[in-house]
């Protein structure tokens, strides 16, 4: 064997969300720094554009009105998904009220929607197993490259079952709500 070179294979590390939630506390990340734990890794998530903004905006504004008392409709906030896992979801819709969670993050959530631009392969991808992996019921993609919304239901392992894709003139309606009537085009920028 040469001077310097090792068959040690290189070790990473898999950050735990108990011990990212107390780096975040102790100020170990800059404060502007836009950062979300995905199975024990940090992930770096992208600038948003004025597309992008806008579309959360629409989509939390849609759905505080389709869901009202009883659910709290959340704008980039943690979702302590599992041991490993912390996203920041665009849109996420939980039960209870915002005081429900003065002591933690929500687990679960009845709706996570991602506004995609950049991020869409990651979104489908990464985000869609994770989602799918921590039983969330139902799952949106807001896909503005395509002007379409995505909807993913009946979570399964590492994926779900049903997957449809809608244009903007569709009308669709979340699980949890399904006598509502939202039209696709009403949540596009």
């Amino acid at each position: 064997m040469r001077a310097g070179v090792s068959d040690v294979p290189i070790r990473h590390y898999r950050l735990s969300r108990v011990e990212y939630d107390r780096a975040v506390e102790a100020g170990a990340f800059e404060p502007d720094a836009r950062l979300e734990l995905i199975d024990g890794g940090l992930n770096a998530m992208t600038p948003e554009g004025v597309g992008h903004t806008i579309g959360i905006d629409l989509v939390a504004d849609c759905l505080r009105r389709v869901f009202g008392l009883g659910f709290y409709v959340r704008i980039q906030h943690p979702l302590a998904a599992d041991d490993y896992s912390e996203p920041e979801p665009d849109v996420a819709v939980v039960k209870g009220a915002i005081r429900d969670y003065d002591k933690g993050h929500p687990t679960s959530a009845v709706l996570v929607v991602e506004v995609s631009n950049e991020s869409l392969r990651y979104d489908r991808t990464v985000k869609q197993r994770l989602y799918a992996r921590c039983g969330i019921p139902e799952y949106w993609i807001l896909a503005l490259p395509e002007a379409r919304l995505e909807i993913y239901r009946d979570p399964a392992g590492d994926g779900y079952r049903s997957v449809t894709s809608h244009p903007a003139g569709d009308e669709v309606a979340p699980l949890a709500r399904p006598d509502a009537r939202i039209v696709v085009g009403d949540l596009l920028p």
